[in-house]
């Protein structure tokens, strides 16, 4: 009898390894290049994008706009292939609306206000997660050539605007492919 319960034992204890038996394979590949290229001609890859004043009345609504300024992150001395911008998600972002949030705060502070960034074509660029690196947004550069990627930021209101002052960041990595 202690032999029939023994194996009954085991038997129940090993049932449950069947049913974690793996189900597949996810293999991983990259490539890690030699050279990649200079941002912004040699200068500093951190700049500042000033913004124009805009009056809270362009700002009333949750979803208006207002302000648009472009900007651009040059390269030079690339390698041939095609780069493209990913705007790195963190705690400047709201992962709600994907915009950067005002990092200023206390009575001089503008509220209500988050900063957009835009494409080229003028696509919101949502900073989350995932869809940071937009869809159409590769760039091709030729072997020691250069790319201009080319954006704009803008204020956005999440509700009535309160007047202050704006202020934010976000990391970028530009990528290779």
């Amino acid at each position: 009898m202690r032999k029939i319960n023994l194996f009954a034992v085991l038997l129940l204890a090993a049932a449950p390894l069947a049913a974690n038996a793996a189900d597949g394979t996810i293999n991983f590949t990259g490539k890690v290049t030699a050279k990649t290229c200079e941002i912004n001609a040699g200068t500093s890859k951190d700049f500042t994008v000033p913004l124009p004043p805009v009056g809270t009345t362009a700002l009333k609504n949750a979803g208006d706009v207002a302000g648009r300024t472009n900007f651009s992150i040059n390269l030079t001395n690339c390698a041939a292939g095609k780069v493209a911008t990913y705007f790195e998600p963190g705690a400047t972002v709201d992962s709600s609306t994907g915009n950067l949030v005002n990092t200023l705060s206390g009575s001089a502070s503008a509220t209500n206000v988050q900063l957009q960034l835009l494409t080229a074509s003028g696509a919101a660029v949502k900073v989350t997660g995932t869809g940071t690196l937009q869809a159409g947004t590769w760039t091709d550069v030729v072997d020691k050539g250069a790319a201009k990627l080319d954006y704009s930021a803008q204020y956005f209101a999440t509700g009535q605007s309160t007047a202050g002052d704006v202020a934010s960041s976000v990391r970028y990595t530009i990528i290779y492919n």
